[in-house]
């Protein structure tokens, strides 16, 4: 080949890689790695797992409908049995791989890798709604009020509606920090004036019998008992009570106890569970749930259908609840390519405190709006009181804020 070729080769070649290249990146797209883990085994596995699933169908669903042109997110899902150090271990490994935004789940392995998230400066969302989660705390966003908030509106509840004296109470929690998380801020709201009684705190063990327990409560008074929970032992207890002749046909019946639950305890998870005895029990979430019709309910169940889930986990509240964090996940990251912004860890960061105003996100999952800034890191506010009527959970009021949670601040 002589010179005068070799040159005309040469030209060729950086021709057609100046062509082809940009055409290639922009095809390819880019993508947003994330990382999510939970107890899709072992302890509260019941939530964990339709909670998986939720996360895992949104962002291919993202992905699938070219939600962010052809730019995909990447989020791996890894099962940490409620194992906090299983959990950091994950965590660690996920940072290493240059993740922009985390999906945590417990409320013990939040509070364990609390300085962890500041040192990385990454945005958190935890499937845990432990109010604690953001004490000392920059980049922990809860997704809907905390499990304070959730049983002092409970007892909110309780105290409008308890006829004849001050309501005496108990408390069914979880043997945890997970469970043990809203106690101190029900006593505080009682403390600072709510009308009841809290009469005992019960944390649940491996005894799958809560006779002695439940007669226990009944003879010192005892009308209500708000759980902190999962559905499993929520659903044994009814059960019990139920077998035993202890539970109330409506809210507040004079000598029998009367079930009130926080997210985790309830659903149609609980329905299944616990058969005709969950009937009268009333729970609280900002979660829409599927038996009711709404636009949020549709799209849950067009999603499960479209990822071939199975009824139990297409009607999960849990489900929903993995599907909502996906999608404020995944308008951040909208939200900041509108922008023009690198998508990078602060830059998310900063999405997410932005989120209030004309800018509050309504994923359509929950029934109020998701709002975050700097002074507030608790998504959505409102609450739904629910009460299974017939086999079917059904709302009870419009979604409402509990006052008693602005006054233990």
């Amino acid at each position: 080949m002589n010179m005068n070729n070799k040159i005309k080769w040469m030209f060729l070649v950086v021709a057609v890689f100046m062509v082809t290249l940009p055409v290639h990146t922009f095809a390819a797209g880019k993508v947003y790695k994330l990382g999510l883990s939970l107890a899709i085994t072992g302890p509260t596995s019941d939530a964990g797992n339709p909670y998986a699933k939720g996360v895992e169908d949104y962002f291919n669903f993202v992905n699938d409908t070219k939600m962010l042109g052809e730019d995909k997110i990447d989020c791996t899902i890894r099962d940490d049995q409620y194992n906090n150090d299983i959990t950091k271990r994950n965590f660690e490994d996920f940072m290493s791989q240059g993740i922009v935004f985390y999906l945590n789940y417990s409320t013990g392995s939040t509070l364990a890798l609390k300085k962890d998230f500041e040192e990385e400066k990454i945005a958190v969302i935890p499937a845990s709604f432990h109010a604690g989660n953001l004490i000392d705390s920059n980049y922990i966003f809860l997704p809907i009020a905390s499990y304070s908030a959730q049983a002092i509106g409970l007892a909110e509840y309780i105290v409008n509606n308890h006829k004849g004296g001050t309501p005496k109470v108990a408390l069914f929690i979880h043997p945890s920090a997970f469970g043990r998380g809203p106690v101190e801020d029900v006593q505080k709201a009682v403390s600072a004036g709510l009308k009841m009684e809290i009469i005992e705190v019960v944390e649940h063990g491996k005894d799958l019998d809560n006779t002695a327990m439940l007669q226990r409560l009944l003879s010192k008074g005892v009308q209500y008992v708000i759980s902190q929970t999962v559905q499993s032992p929520v659903a044994t207890m009814l059960k019990d009570a139920a077998g035993l002749g202890l539970a109330a046909k409506t809210f507040g019946e004079a000598g029998k106890l009367t079930f009130l639950g926080c997210h985790y305890t309830g659903g149609n998870d609980l329905v299944a569970l616990a058969g005709p005895a969950a009937d009268n029990f009333y729970w609280t979430t900002s979660y829409i749930i599927t038996n009711e019709p709404s636009a949020g309910a549709t799209a849950q169940l067009d999603l499960a259908k479209k990822y071939n889930r199975d009824e139990k986990a297409a009607n999960s509240h849990n489900y929903a609840n993995g599907m909502m964090v996906a999608q404020v996940a995944t308008e951040v990251i909208k939200r900041a390519k509108a922008k023009g912004k690198e998508i990078n860890k602060a830059n998310l960061y900063e999405e997410m405190l932005a989120m209030n105003g004309d800018k509050a996100f309504s994923p359509g999952t929950t029934v109020g709006p998701v709002t975050y800034s700097k002074t507030d890191h608790a998504g959505v506010d409102s609450l739904q009181l629910y009460v299974v009527k017939d086999g079917a959970f059904k709302s009870a009021g419009t979604p409402f804020i509990p006052v008693y949670t602005g006054k233990i601040k």
